[in-house]
């Protein structure tokens, strides 16, 4: 198996919403991203108390994004909106969807949020 295929870099993008801010994410969520990813969340988590995570751009989350996702929602109330199935398999199979704040949508997680 080749070590050349190229996985897609993270792509981070932020702003606020209803009163919550949210980053979102698209690309892997992996060792190498998430260092970076950490500083944006926790930024976002000082800034206002609702930090809405869209997760419907991830390709790919290992168990450096979980630990990263408990950190966060132990600092601030962390909203996951639209996390891909390969995502909630991860969060099922951890058991950390029953900890972690699930969203269908990025327009229910918001709602939730300004509410």
């Amino acid at each position: 198996m080749s070590d050349s295929v190229s996985r897609p870099k993270c792509v981070v993008e932020q702003y606020t919403r209803r009163g919550s801010w949210v980053v979102v994410v698209r690309g892997d969520l992996d060792m190498d991203s998430v260092p970076s990813l950490r500083e944006v969340m926790e930024r976002a988590a000082a800034a206002l108390p609702v930090l809405v995570l869209d997760a419907s751009g991830v390709t790919f989350a290992d168990s450096s994004a979980l630990n990263l996702l408990l950190l966060i929602h132990q600092a601030s109330t962390l909203r996951i909106a639209a996390a891909p199935p390969q995502m909630l398999r991860m969060l099922r199979l951890t058991g950390a969807d029953q900890i972690l704040n699930l969203y269908p949508s990025m327009e229910e997680a918001c709602t939730v949020a300004a509410g």
